[in-house]
């Protein structure tokens, strides 16, 4: 009997602790909390780093596409030839860059 009288008295209490422990719970963990938000706020700035990562590539790759497609670039050509092939003109220092 005691133990429903003092339900009773508390019950505002017991109540709004129930109430607090939930949001609060909830507002921290779960699929949609705190923590989870973190997250996918990370995962969402690398994919934009990789995107921008993966655009300056393209860019890259288009830019030397266009090189040897359009109008040959005869420097570009130079440049390729040297690389690929470890060619130097004689008495020419060749440096490679790795």
């Amino acid at each position: 009997m005691k133990l429903v009288e003092v339900l009773k008295k508390n019950y505002f209490l017991l109540v709004s602790t129930f109430f607090f422990i939930y949001i609060a719970f909830n507002f921290l963990d779960g699929e949609r909390g705190l923590f989870s938000y973190l997250e996918k706020k990370e995962l969402y700035n690398q994919k934009i780093q990789k995107k921008n990562n993966l655009t300056d590539e393209l860019n890259d790759i288009e830019k030397k596409i266009f090189l040897l497609t359009e109008n040959i670039d005869l420097d570009y050509l130079e440049i390729l030839y040297r690389e690929k092939f470890f060619y130097g003109k004689q008495n020419e220092k060749v440096y490679l860059n790795r």
